[in-house]
């Protein structure tokens, strides 16, 4: 999980890792950590509109926070994920949703100003990911600081993709260290601003959420 691209160079389509969003090897509270996660799957997904496995949601993020190819369901590289999860997950009863799980709240009813998110990227974002958004290069293991956008980035298909998504990470978690200290109108700007600089296009996005719940920042 923390040398993804580096081990799995045939399913990450990308520069990034697992741990460049799932901070600190899954074990963070607000940056969708995989400590219980092993015991609330299968789950209901409104993107894909039916109940998925948890090997389902791993290749969704293969596919797209990766973009790249989904890893085979009997594979030892899957297995071993599975395994990891497992071990974060011991001693959380089956069935319980965690506290943290996710990305923590965000107030969605504020109304974007990429403008404006333009220079909070600039003032707080720039130092590490780069004024074009290329990251901090790592060497052969990826990134330090991951690409928000550009061809090594997510696709359009992932959640970091979408505006308000991508938001509830910021506010909770950058800038790397300093989780709070943005208000909730300068995480929304923001990540308007970067999440709609150019990225891969993910061409499987047309069929999600095909139950009609398509939330307002799903991209297109």
């Amino acid at each position: 999980m923390n040398e993804t691209h580096q081990r799995l160079p045939k399913n990450v389509g990308n520069g990034l890792n697992c741990t460049n969003c799932h901070l600190a090897g899954g074990a963070t509270a607000n940056a969708s950590p995989w400590v219980g996660i092993w015991g609330v799957f299968p789950e209901y997904r409104s993107r894909s509109g039916k109940l998925i496995s948890l090997q389902e949601r791993i290749n969704d993020c293969f596919e797209r926070s990766m973009n790249g190819k989904p890893l085979p369901y009997t594979s030892t590289e899957m297995t071993n994920i599975l395994a990891y999860m497992q071990w974060l997950s011991t001693g959380v009863p089956t069935g319980v949703s965690v506290t943290g799980r996710g990305f923590g709240a965000i107030d969605q009813k504020l109304e974007a100003d990429a403008n404006h998110g333009k220079q909070v990227y600039a003032d707080k974002c720039a130092s590490c990911h780069g004024a074009d958004g290329s990251g901090m290069k790592n060497g052969e293991h990826g990134y330090t600081f991951p690409p928000l956008w550009g061809a090594d980035s997510f696709n359009d298909g992932a959640g970091m993709a979408r505006t308000y998504t991508a938001a509830a990470f910021v506010k909770h978690n950058m800038p790397l260290g300093q989780g709070g200290t943005l208000t909730d109108q300068e995480a929304v700007d923001v990540s308007a601003f970067f999440t709609h600089q150019p990225r891969p296009v993910y061409q499987g996005k047309s069929h999600d959420w095909p139950l009609g719940d398509k939330p307002k920042d799903a991209r297109s």
